[in-house]
């Protein structure tokens, strides 16, 4: 009997192990945050840089060679770096990522770079970039269930190089910013009416935006209690308020789907 049960309890065992390691794989490799990867740019002694982007990929692995991977969504074309000075950027890609940690980022670039000068659009080169991507590291850790927004900082000044008979070559140099992004989002219906959605905190309207196809957020906003005020365009439909709405640092607050009546 003491055999026995030495046998089934050690069973036991096994199996309760068995099950806690695999839920602790699946928490570990189910969970995702959101991010969000903008760029803007430090001003430059030029008319225009154009970079061609044609690809954003993220390696959430250790390994350096293969564990890349493209965020969907990416908005490919060709941007001029100068329209993105003084606190100016444009968003790259909103993506689903894995929750854990972002190692490298990397920038696929075609082959439409040029840079402007007295007029003259003037192509850049930029051999690395085109063959394997531009690589950045980041080493940081992103929250199941967090928004971040990863701002690619691109320095023109420094990027651009003059290396002789009018030719130019590109060897960006930019800063990686990863933030987290707190806020609220939600939905109003119906998505036709056009909605005013402020953030109220005590006396005071801290942020607003308008809905655009039924759906609204609104960032950086400081972790607190909120009331939201949804004022539609059409006034045949009423004001709506959504009271004691609590946000927390690092995520957005999801709210229920507002009906206007």
């Amino acid at each position: 009997m003491k055999i026995r049960d030495t046998i089934f309890y050690a069973s036991l065992f096994t199996v309760a192990l068995l099950l806690l390691v695999s839920c602790t794989k699946n928490e570990t490799t189910n969970g995702t945050a959101r991010l969000q990867v903008s760029l803007t740019d430090a001003p430059g002694d030029y008319e225009a840089v154009y970079i061609d982007l044609q690809d954003v990929r993220i390696n959430s692995t250790t390994d350096s060679a293969s564990g890349w991977s493209s965020l969907e969504g990416v908005k490919r074309g060709t941007y001029n770096l100068l329209d993105l000075v003084n606190g100016r950027d444009t968003l790259l890609s909103d993506a689903s990522i894995p929750a854990g940690r972002i190692q490298q980022i990397r920038l696929i670039l075609g082959d439409e770079n040029y840079v402007k000068i007295d007029g003259k659009r003037l192509k850049l080169t930029t051999p690395s970039a085109q063959q394997s991507g531009l690589k950045l590291n980041i080493h940081q850790d992103v929250s199941e269930g967090g928004t971040y927004q990863l701002l690619l900082d691109f320095d023109v000044a420094k990027s651009i190089h003059e290396t002789g008979n009018g030719k130019y070559m590109l060897k960006p140099t930019i800063r990686a910013v990863l933030q987290a992004i707190t806020g609220v989002k939600g939905y109003v219906a119906p998505d036709s009416v056009r909605t005013a959605v402020l953030a109220i905190q005590g006396a005071d309207t801290v942020a607003s935006t308008y809905t655009m196809d039924g759906a609204y957020r609104i960032r950086g906003l400081s972790a607190g209690s909120y009331n939201l005020h949804f004022l539609p365009a059409d006034t045949s439909f009423s004001k709506q308020v959504k009271t004691g709405i609590t946000i927390t640092t690092g995520s957005m607050a999801v709210v229920d789907t507002v009906r206007l009546n």
